[in-house]
């Protein structure tokens, strides 16, 4: 089994080209060069850029592929670009959408691959179903459309209110003994799925007939509140969570950037029906939850501070909403 996958060095990918390589696939990464280090030595690499149609098409010239899996599709003039470069050299295309997508807020659960696609609050997430609008209507090429949750490694801070990459402020807001902001009444649940769980279940779907066409969600069965979540990583750092919860609109009122975070994903209930890829995927697997990798997740960390990145400006406008919230409950 010949396979392409694009990007190849992000929390899900990195495990699903090991698993491929462990499976005796023959892999072939194309990104830009960075962050390879951690992959099988066995892999082969095509650097350059997915983005430079030109570059791609040459770079690609003469290959063919049984599968290829894009991790760096974000719009769908990026999709129909995989399409012109794909549809005559592979016989599958898998598209990494996203669970994000499926209708907020939630009418029904658990959630299955026929819950509706609406989400009008994030931006990314509209722009994935836009994505699987296209890809539904493409005729030369088998698709496979994959939906993950939230997917996590040991090296994810799980935070509900943080900036993105600048999630290390929630570590040290619970080393510094700061309320940690807590969406509603904290009783929602949340899954999360660790990235070898799903790539156990995500390779059974490459060049596998029974996927052609069709889109899957993989996730986990494991579920926690944003509570259990935030008191799991306060003990690894040997602490006590010190928590405050506001109510949804609230925290959107006073930092709108929150809410494609919240209204379009986080802030509710996310229980999914994994029968479907159960169904295709001998190896499905939910075995790992977030109080394993805990202190992996802290010593990581530890041993990198140029990853302890804060942003004072989102801190400080948490720090007045709190205020203003406690002065209105006085």
């Amino acid at each position: 089994m010949k396979v392409l996958i694009i990007g190849g060095s992000g929390t899900i990918s990195t495990y699903v080209v090991r698993r491929a390589v462990e499976q005796g696939m023959d892999v072939i990464v194309m990104n830009r060069g960075h962050n390879n280090d951690s992959l099988p030595k066995s892999v082969k690499f095509i650097t350059g850029n997915i983005n430079d149609e030109e570059q791609a098409k040459n770079l690609l010239k003469g290959k063919s592929y049984d599968s290829v899996i894009q991790f760096v599709a974000f719009n769908v003039e990026q999709v129909k670009r995989d399409i012109r470069l794909f549809k005559d050299i592979a016989k599958q295309y898998i598209f990494i959408s996203t669970a994000s997508a499926y209708q907020k807020p939630v009418k029904d659960y658990p959630i299955t691959e026929k819950t509706p696609l609406i989400n009008p609050y994030w931006g990314y997430s509209h722009d994935k179903i836009i994505c699987e609008d296209y890809l539904r209507t493409v005729k030369d090429i088998n698709i496979t459309i994959v939906r993950p949750s939230h997917t996590y490694d040991s090296k994810m801070i799980m935070s509900i209110m943080s900036r993105w990459q600048y999630e290390y402020a929630h570590i040290q807001r619970l080393i510094e003994g700061k309320p940690i902001i807590i969406p509603g009444d904290g009783t929602s649940v949340w899954t999360i799925t660790h990235a070898e769980d799903f790539a156990k279940s995500f390779v059974d779907l490459i060049g596998n007939p029974e996927a052609y066409n069709d889109v899957f969600h993989i996730t986990s069965e494991k579920l926690y509140t944003w509570e259990q979540l935030t008191e799991i990583l306060a003990k690894a750092l040997g602490v006590k969570a010190k928590i405050i919860h506001i109510p949804t609109d609230i925290i959107i009122k006073h930092l709108p950037e929150m809410e494609g975070p919240l209204l379009g994903d986080k802030a509710w209930s996310a229980i999914f029906d994994n029968s479907k890829i159960k169904s295709v995927s001998k190896n499905y697997s939910s075995t790992i939850g977030y109080e394993d990798v805990a202190k992996d997740v802290v010593e990581y960390f530890k041993s990198h501070p140029e990853k302890q990145l804060i942003s004072s400006e989102f801190e400080a406008m948490c720090d007045n909403l709190i205020e203003i919230y406690q002065k209105a409950l006085n």
